[in-house]
């Protein structure tokens, strides 16, 4: 039924909602530690040509794990599994999943190999400007097999979402940062009194993080029984390739490879261009990266592994009205929850940067400069965020190829402004061009599916749309004044506990504000919580 003054909204359902909520529950634990890994690390070790040489280094696992696993790997396997599941029953289904974990697992090893042979040639290619790049050079051999864990990490994580067991696979993150908190904590100075170089203790966190989320998704598989059956002889893993089902999957890997290699290839000149702009300046733009991953992978991760399963259930059905009111919520919510983060980041990051990293020898020029990023990450928030529920609107009709054309010319897009906003800006004309980018590519998405018909906008888009710019601005107008009334960085290391309780109260406030507007404006929250 429809109440006065509220838009009609095709919702799905609350065992949906619950299994978001359930997501960013748990991708917010991961964010929380997350951060305190990174408060520690940049408390003894700063923003310098260390910090520099392990992010690098770090970067390159990520790079492949985001190729490989859980992205070209995820967007093919998801969709296809999901079918299999309904088209031919378990059996089948049992036989992909060993034949598919078979060819994942011997194909990394081998990349993995590789990678670490080639090591000194990818840091080249990475960041050929670093200060310190033998030690870059090391820290990647050492984590180089954290990318053959994160692999099957990923296949378990799209079984269990599969099976809708959303839990597990959301508090795996978790573990890796646990790992490099004990590193940061208790490695350094075991490293440090060993006569090693400290920093080196955070790559075999990286390793230690790698094996745990392994390690503790092996149990949910097996409650469910689907534990992979990895085969080991050469018999087995010709027959795994010669599967239907993999050979599917890989048909539809490879535009989805090309994709997220343009999306690595974009991350890569800009670390590149970051390395070149003086020391410092890729650990910079990685704090205030890491800042922006948070509303992202709150938000947008969260609902992107929650829609896709779904979403390709409905298109198994025929039910287009379904999946077109998957993503209109999804898109409202977005709207909703992503925007107030971007303002956020806009008016508010150097008390921000300052709250979180400002201790030891993270000074206040680092705060200075990462914050300048962190807006330039904020311009495009909203963007970054939609695409992780847009994108999937393509994936779960087997369309990897409109994304990857679309993500090509956001690329050469990407670089563009990147000639014209890094000489103006330094670093933060980097973020910047990936805030703008984000927004072009969700905006051509957008478009696609509307063009398809596949997303048909339901009637309440204009008032809801005022509701939440009203609200902002309302947030805007508070964040502003308690950024420019409270000297942040001022306070100083010793106040620490002073500035986060004045950080956590002007955050409260202004989130309460927002809701208070949004209610005198006539937003009811049940319309997202509950049947329509």
């Amino acid at each position: 039924m429809r109440r006065r003054g509220l838009p009609i909204i095709r919702r799905p359902s609350v065992n949906l909602l619950k299994a978001a909520s359930t997501v960013s529950l748990l991708t917010l634990v991961s964010r929380v530690t997350g951060l305190v890994r990174d408060q520690l690390i940049a408390a003894q070790f700063g923003a310098g040509a260390l910090t520099d040489a392990f992010n690098v280094a770090f970067r390159l696992p990520n790079l492949l794990r985001r190729l490989f696993a859980e992205g070209a790997f995820s967007q093919a396997f998801v969709p296809f599994l999901a079918a299999t599941r309904e088209r031919d029953g378990e059996d089948a289904t049992q036989a992909l999943i060993d034949a598919v974990a078979t060819v994942l697992l011997w194909a990394l090893v081998a990349t993995s190999l590789a990678g670490i042979v080639g090591a000194p040639i990818l840091v080249w290619l990475l960041a050929a400007g670093l200060q310190d790049f033998e030690l870059a050079v090391l820290m990647a051999r050492w984590m180089f097999p954290y990318i053959a864990c994160m692999s099957l990490v990923a296949l378990a994580a799209g079984i269990l979402n599969t099976w809708r067991h959303f839990a597990v696979p959301a508090f795996t993150p978790v573990l890796l940062n646990l790992s490099l908190i004990g590193a940061a904590w208790l490695g350094v100075p075991f490293f440090a009194r060993l006569g090693l170089q400290p920093i080196l203790a955070l790559a075999g966190g990286v390793v230690l993080g790698g094996l745990l989320q392994l390690a503790w998704q092996l149990p949910a598989l097996r409650r469910i029984g689907k534990l992979p059956r990895v085969g080991v002889c050469p018999a087995a893993i010709v027959r795994a390739w010669a599967h239907p089902g993999v050979r599917r999957i890989l048909a539809l890997m490879a535009p989805a490879l090309l994709g997220v290699s343009v999306a690595q290839l974009s991350l890569l000149i800009n670390t590149q261009i970051a390395s070149h702009l003086g020391v410092g300046a890729v650990s910079w733009l990685f704090y205030a990266d890491r800042l922006m991953e948070f509303p992202t992978a709150l938000l947008g991760v969260a609902l992107g592994s929650v829609l896709l399963p779904q979403l390709a259930a409905a298109r198994g059905r025929g039910d287009a009205a379904g999946y077109s009111g998957l993503l209109d919520w999804g898109l409202r919510l977005t709207l909703l929850l992503a925007l107030p983060c971007a303002v956020a980041l806009l008016v508010f990051p150097a008390p921000l940067i300052a709250v979180l990293f400002h201790y030891g020898a993270f000074g206040a020029a680092d705060v200075m400069q990462s914050a300048t990023a962190l807006r330039g990450y904020g311009c495009g928030l909203l963007g970054l965020v939609a695409i992780k529920v847009l994108a999937p609107g393509f994936y779960a009709s087997e369309d990897i190829r409109t994304p990857v054309r679309i993500a090509i010319g956001v690329l050469a897009a990407t670089q563009l402004m990147n000639l014209v906003l890094v000489p103006w800006l330094g670093v933060a004309g980097l973020a910047l061009s990936i805030g703008l980018a984000a927004l072009v590519n969700a905006g051509l998405l957008l478009r696609g599916l509307h063009r398809r018909r596949a997303y048909v906008p339901q009637p309440g888009w204009g008032r809801f749309a005022l509701q939440v710019l009203l609200a902002c601005a309302v947030l805007a107008l508070l964040l502003h004044a308690a950024g420019r009334g409270i000297d942040w960085i001022g306070l100083g290391h010793a106040q620490r506990l002073e500035r986060a309780g004045l950080m956590a109260a002007v955050l409260l406030a202004a989130a309460l504000a927002y809701l208070l507007v949004l209610r005198l404006g006539g937003l009811r929250w049940r319309q997202f919580l509950h049947h329509g």
